[in-house]
């Protein structure tokens, strides 16, 4: 039941806000676009604006949509104009867009072939689904994962595209060129089970509101006032669906976007930033106010990422500044350090330090750009005893991917690691299924022997089709292969070569998903790190320990996740370790996306350094391990575009310092890492260490021994390359 009179909380609930959150909130009729900076109170905007409507009874609850991304930011708008009013708000439209669009697709279900009891289909659903399409069209599954055609469609629905609406310039190869086909394909089949996934949830509704006006003239008329938080964050369809339902006929447009350009950081996902970017154009009357007044940082941090951000082309422009004037702290502090191993030293000594000096651990985050940087923390952490705890994913060595290539690994260091086998045995698909794997086991028992002995012998039954006896038997000349490079190359070359002969590599390079190249980058780390140890058995040994480590209680952990993980949320330091050309901004980002690209890039950087209350420390290396070998790299441009004044340079090891010059823009015929002159600050070891006989590693030419040194120029013997003349400082030397 409403009561008309409101709590204690609403008396005097806009002097509680500063001059810019008040005008916002005061701004209730014609278009509006709150541009709210990071930790300026956007939240504390939209629901006092909400409770305004309502105590000044300018509407009625179900007179406003307020649209938000997730059930979390919606039910704490609930909870808050709540408190504010004083008493339950029914009737509210008031929701995620998925949230809001059931219900009202539920009401129209008909027009688009459903009935009001429709389906909404999961993940695991979907993908049978499609699966049971794409088989009948001829396609290889195999090659062409039901996951990523999903994804293509998934993108489609984000662009509102139907089937039949998709031109040849948006049309993809994908599938032999038969995607849309298949689209169609699966949007009937939805609808004969009567069911849909969540992007239609969104596109149905548009199209019911774009073909049907009596029924837009309804929601018209229905909602007086309309609301939408992260309005950056919107994806094509979502930006039509709310542009039809605020432009009404011969009226204003009654709708407020609260948004931040700055922190449009999901294109992959496929936000569109140019939505919050043209609001004017759409809305010719719209005003702009800008929450700049930040209640998070510290002016050393907010100088430092306007200065960051300011370098940005494609954004409505705002600075950010201290709340209260007495927030000053320590500048961006940009350790040095002289590879990757050292970063992960670094940072845990000042994390250690912190918490000698009472700083609790959970205060603490490691933001990263790429998953496969957490690897090195997680180690280094549990090497010191440091209590973490990864967020929005799970621990290193826990993903599928680096179990499935520990299991390989395993395999190749002992042949009868049958827990091992049965992990890989159909990874990829070897047309060894849970039949097949039952016969083998019984063949195992009664021969007592491993499990790979059994499947392969030659004598018995036979186990396995054709096609399965002769992917197994190739599995087990990769693997005996793979042993006897062991001695000669090495552990780290062997598992290499094993992944690659067995099809495990080309599986994921195969996989169209956008989670694929990630799951790439894993494996990578992981052979990185294996070349830290002087034998497969010794880092096997050394994973044992690691995943057998007991879990440490308590809520008190250091936060690890990545840079797109951490929106949303603040810490009292954070670390950003990884600020490298190549790594960040994402060599592959750029590659494929250009200018575009790098502003996002740099937007996610801003992200990360807001996301700091009292210090914001970070980290690039002079070089990381790339396989066996190590690459030199040189400091993120980024680095370079913090102004001066705000940050503290420290360099222990000396070397080579933050580049000032401009980058040259984004191209594809840039290495993976950016590399820069080694002579100026070579990490090789000192001349005095090379000697005639020693081994030694050439990225170019392999392994070989020294026959000469002559000066800074070595005469090597190249296993492979035979004789060549090469200079010290490109050359490993190799422990004996």
């Amino acid at each position: 039941m409403n009561h008309s009179v409101p709590s204690p909380e609403a008396h005097g609930y806009l002097k509680r806000l500063n001059l810019e959150q008040r005008a916002a909130a005061e701004s209730i009729e014609g278009p509006l676009l709150i541009l709210a900076g990071a930790g300026t109170g956007k939240t504390r905007v939209l629901t006092t604006r909400f409770a305004h409507l309502l105590l000044t009874g300018k509407a009625r609850p179900h007179q406003i949509l307020a649209v938000t991304f997730t059930n979390k930011a919606a039910r704490e708008m609930k909870d808050r104009i709540e408190t504010l009013v004083g008493h339950t708000v029914d009737g509210l439209w008031l929701g995620t867009f998925h949230a809001i669009c059931v219900r009202m697709l539920r009401r129209h279900a008909a027009l688009v072939g459903l009935s009001n009891q429709f389906t909404i289909l999961d993940t695991d659903d979907q993908i049978r689904l499609i699966k049971q399409v794409m088989e009948p069209a001829g396609i290889d599954v195999k090659r062409w994962a039901p996951a990523a055609m999903l994804g293509v469609i998934q993108r489609w629905k984000d662009r509102a595209l139907t089937p039949t609406s998709i031109t040849p310039a948006e049309d993809t190869d994908f599938a032999q060129g038969k995607a849309r086909d298949i689209y169609l394909a699966y949007q009937e089949r939805l609808r004969s089970l009567d069911a849909c996934d969540f992007g239609d949830l969104i596109l149905h509704v548009y199209e019911i509101l774009r073909l049907h006006p009596e029924v837009l003239k309804l929601y018209h008329h229905l909602f007086r006032y309309i609301m939408v938080d992260e309005y950056q964050d919107t994806n094509t369809t979502q930006y039509l669906w709310l542009r039809l339902l605020s432009q009404r006929p011969d009226e204003d447009a009654n709708i407020a976007c609260v948004g931040d350009d700055d922190q449009s950081i999901y294109s992959w996902r496929g936000a569109e930033i140019e939505n919050i970017l043209r609001f004017e154009r759409d809305f010719p009357k719209a005003k702009i106010i800008r929450l700049e007044q930040n209640y998070r940082s510290t002016q050393e941090i907010l100088s430092a990422a306007s200065g960051l951000i300011a370098h940005n082309h494609d954004r409505l422009g705002k600075t950010l500044r201290p709340g209260t004037d007495d927030r000053r702290g320590e500048k961006v502090t940009i350790l040095a350090a002289p590879d990757s191993d050292g970063e992960a030293h670094l940072i845990t000594a000042r994390i250690e330090t912190l918490h000698h000096e009472g700083h609790d651990y959970a205060q603490m985050a490691i933001l990263v750009r790429a998953s496969f940087q957490t690897r090195a923390f997680e180690d280094r952490m549990l090497a010191k005893n440091i209590p973490y705890r990864i967020i929005g994913g799970i621990r290193f060595y826990e993903r599928a991917e680096i179990r499935d290539a520990l299991a390989y690994a395993r395999l190749l260091a002992r042949p009868g690691d049958d827990l091992a086998f049965e992990r890989i045995a159909n990874t990829p698909r070897r047309g060894i299924g849970a039949t097949a794997m039952q016969k083998i086991h019984a063949a195992a028992r009664a021969q007592h022997c491993p499990l790979m002995v059994a499947a392969l012998a030659e004598d018995g039954p036979r186990l396995l089709t054709r096609k399965g006896q002769e992917a197994l038997t190739a599995l087990s000349d990769t693997l005996a292969q793979g042993r006897e490079k062991l001695n000669g190359e090495g552990h780290v070359v062997a598992l290499e070569a094993v992944l690659e002969e067995a099809g495990y590599l080309q599986m994921w390079r195969d996989d169209k998903s956008i989670e694929a190249p990630g799951k790439l980058d894993n494996i990578k780390e992981l052979l990185r790190a294996m070349a830290e140890f002087p034998s497969l058995d010794a880092f096997l040994e050394h994973i044992a320990l690691v995943m057998d480590a007991d879990a440490v209680q308590g809520d008190d952990k250091v936060n690890v996740m990545t840079l797109h993980g951490a929106k949303g949320l603040e810490f009292d330091t954070v670390f950003l370790p990884g600020w490298e050309e190549g790594i960040f901004p994402s060599q592959r980002s750029l590659d494929e996306g250009g200018e575009r690209s790098l502003e996002e890039e740099r937007r996610l950087a801003y992200v990360g350094l807001t996301r700091a209350r009292a210090r914001a420390i970070i980290c690039h290396a002079a070089r990381r391990r790339i396989y066996a070998n190590w690459q030199d790299s040189i400091p993120s441009r980024f680095v370079g575009e913090i102004p001066e004044e705000w940050r503290n340079e420290i360099n222990p090891y000396g070397g080579l310092r933050v580049q000032e010059t401009p980058f040259p823009r984004p191209a594809s015929h840039w290495p993976i890492l950016a590399r820069r002159d080694r002579g100026k600050a070579s990490m090789s070891p000192p001349m005095e260490e090379f000697e005639a006989g020693h081994r030694v590693f050439h990225q170019k030419y392999g392994y070989g021994i020294i026959m000469v040194v002559n000066g800074e120029t070595l005469s090597v013997a190249f296993e492979k390359a035979g004789d060549k003349a090469v200079h010290a400082s490109y050359v490993d030397l190799i422990s004996s």
